[in-house]
């Protein structure tokens, strides 16, 4: 198996957005022991600091497969602000607490070698493992879908 890039920068990506174009207020949980993340230190809570990143509260944001960089004010002084993605706990709309909680690098590494121990003990099946594999007598023997009825559409009055 081939070792993938983090989805995080895509999902906290996609998250703002969807939290943004609904009119509610993003916030991030950062975890401010991360050496990279770039953060008022006076804020910091329980090693984490909670961040507004509505489009009105920050300037210059910027956010890609390397981190979250923005200018934000801290009681009245500018400040700049950065960290990698993989510092970032959480996004949530903070009027409704709707987004998500990422899994820490921790996590995901103990998830693959959890999966990694079970699928040793997993027997492999024999079989072809794809269209391209099999032999024409095996498609011929592939349980073929049930067939679907022609669409229609009932109008409801």
């Amino acid at each position: 198996m081939t070792s993938m890039t983090s989805n995080q920068p895509y999902l906290l990506r996609a998250f703002y957005e969807w939290i943004v174009d609904n009119d509610l207020t993003p916030y991030i949980v950062v975890d401010a022991t991360n050496e990279l993340v770039e953060v008022p230190q006076e804020f910091v809570k329980d090693g984490q600091i909670v961040l507004n990143v509505s489009p009105s509260a920050c300037v210059n944001f910027s956010l890609d497969l390397d981190g979250l960089s923005f200018q934000a004010r801290f009681s009245g002084q500018p400040r700049r602000l950065s960290m990698p993605c993989e510092a970032i706990i959480a996004i949530y709309a903070r009027e409704n607490g709707a987004g998500t909680v990422f899994a820490t690098e921790e996590d995901v590494a103990r998830a693959q070698q959890d999966s990694a121990d079970t699928s040793e003990n997993v027997s492999q099946p024999s079989g072809p493992t794809s269209l391209e594999d099999a032999d024409a007598s095996d498609v011929k023997d592939a349980p073929v879908p049930p067939k679907k009825g022609k669409p229609t559409l009932k109008v409801i009055k």
